[in-house]
C-alpha cells in the first residue's frame, strides 16, 4: 500500500501593505499600483491585502551597477 505525502507547502510570511511600505519607502499606493500591474503578488486575507517581503525584496529592489 501506497503511504502519500500529506505534507503542506511552506507558508508565506505575509506583511501589510503599511508595514511593507515603511520597510522599502514606497508608499501604499505605489504598491497597490505594482500588484494592479501584476509585478507584485497581493494576497488577500479576509479583507486585508498581504503582500511577501520575499518577494518585494526580489521585485522592488533593483542593483544600480556601477561605473568602472
Amino acid at each position: 500500500m501506497a503511504v502519500h505525502d500529506r505534507s503542506q507547502p511552506p507558508a508565506l510570511k505575509l506583511i501589510s501593505l503599511a508595514v511593507a511600505a515603511d520597510t522599502y519607502g514606497v508608499s501604499i499606493k505605489t504598491l497597490r499600483r505594482r500588484i494592479s500591474d501584476g509585478t507584485v503578488s497581493g494576497y488577500r486575507v479576509g479583507r486585508l491585502i498581504r503582500v511577501d517581503p520575499d518577494e518585494l525584496r526580489e521585485k522592488l529592489l533593483i542593483e544600480i551597477p556601477s561605473a568602472k
